[in-house]
């Protein structure tokens, strides 16, 4: 893998030109998608690939830090000239979720009175944003994606668009991910929510129009801590931390692991909203492919796109027999892959040496296909 760096990325926003129907019933109007982009399109578009992101993620896939974007991309080391998702050959597309919070339509956005949505946003399910991302792709003209790549809740919304619309996903590529939330994932993501609208800051959902420091960011820094555990592994949190104390400057009794996590609370606060949260962290939960479906094996029996499913070794968020059940229900999968990492969920993210085969193997699929 080159060291070369992306192409700069071109960021914009898509308004809808319709209301988007949700699985509650509602309407949203005037969805506005936030995204950005890599490479060239051909002129048919044939070359363009969708990337989706994780639960607090961003279309910010690659490139440095900067306005908007506190962080640097979350898949960085995959996107550019040379690179896995090569921008000298394929049209990089990476949308923000709807609900979330940079640029998507979700709860800090105004709703048709030019007051933030806030409590009244409607619940979202894992079908509602694909929808979007459906109509989105419709006013870019993409017809057909090459390849449709995610992990985590991008890999929920990847298995979504490949049941759903099987004729428009060319190759699919899923880590981290499963068929259906299970009731231990359900009972993490309802304890983080909880823990959100415990705090006196929530105000029903209500707290966009008060200053930052009175809204609910120590209940969305608990969330993110109780998150943060399952993402890492035991023997990774025990290899790095074990039972050491803090520095005489800390906190006295304060252990390292604690600091650990207050470090990554104090991170998600200062970028992220805590009513997209609840609405994301939510929507997860909704996620089953099977549902109104006749079960898992026969919508996973729709997909036709050439496919594969990777597992990370020592997640315990998504772990593996979610992923090799996967594999071996869905008709088109290869043999499960593995990513090898003691980092546990988050190793889909950290471990890029061993991903990036995985997206490459995905994408010659496509390329034989298109020969």
């Amino acid at each position: 893998m080159t060291t070369a760096p992306p192409r700069l990325a071109a960021r914009r926003t898509i308004v809808l030109d319709r209301p988007l129907r949700l699985e509650c019933g509602a309407e949203l109007p005037d969805v506005r998608v936030a995204y950005e982009t890599w490479g060239t399109p051909a002129p048919d578009l044939s070359n363009a690939v969708l990337v989706l992101h994780a639960l607090t993620g961003d279309s910010h896939v690659a490139g440095d830090a900067g306005p908007g974007f506190p962080t640097a991309g979350w898949w960085d080391g995959l996107v550019g000239p040379g690179r896995v998702l090569d921008t000298d050959r394929w049209f990089v597309v990476a949308p923000n979720v709807l609900g979330g919070c940079r640029g998507t339509t979700g709860p800090a956005s105004p709703a048709p009175d030019g007051r933030p949505w806030g409590s009244r946003f409607p619940r979202l399910t894992i079908r509602d944003q694909v929808a979007a991302e459906t109509a989105f792709a419709n006013t870019l003209g993409v017809g057909r994606w090459a390849a449709v790549v995610g992990g985590s809740m991008g890999g929920m919304r990847a298995l979504e668009w490949a049941v759903t619309h099987p004729h428009r996903v060319g190759a699919l590529f899923l880590v981290a991910c499963g068929a259906a939330a299970s009731a231990e994932q359900i009972a993490w993501c309802a304890t983080q929510t909880h823990a959100v609208r415990g705090d006196p800051g929530w105000h029903g959902g209500d707290y966009h129009h008060l200053p930052p420091d009175a809204g609910p960011w120590r209940g969305l820094g608990l969330a993110r801590r109780i998150a943060h555990i399952t993402y890492r592994s035991e023997a990774e949190l025990q290899a790095r931390f074990g039972r050491d104390r803090q520095p005489d400057d800390a906190p006295p009794g304060r252990y390292a692991v604690e600091s650990y996590l207050d470090h990554h609370a104090a991170k998600l606060t200062a970028r992220f909203d805590a009513g997209s949260y609840v609405v994301l962290t939510e929507a997860m939960n909704s996620h089953d492919v099977g549902r109104g479906r006749g079960g898992v094996a026969d919508a996973l029996a729709r997909i036709t796109a050439p496919t594969t499913v990777a597992a990370v070794s020592s997640d315990r968020l998504y772990p593996p027999a979610q992923q090799r059940a996967l594999a071996a229900t869905i008709p088109t999968a290869g043999p499960l892959r593995w990513v090898d990492s003691p980092y546990g969920h988050d190793g889909f993210l950290i471990e890029l040496d061993q991903v990036a085969p995985l997206v490459a193997e995905t994408l010659a699929v496509t390329r034989a296909r298109a020969a």
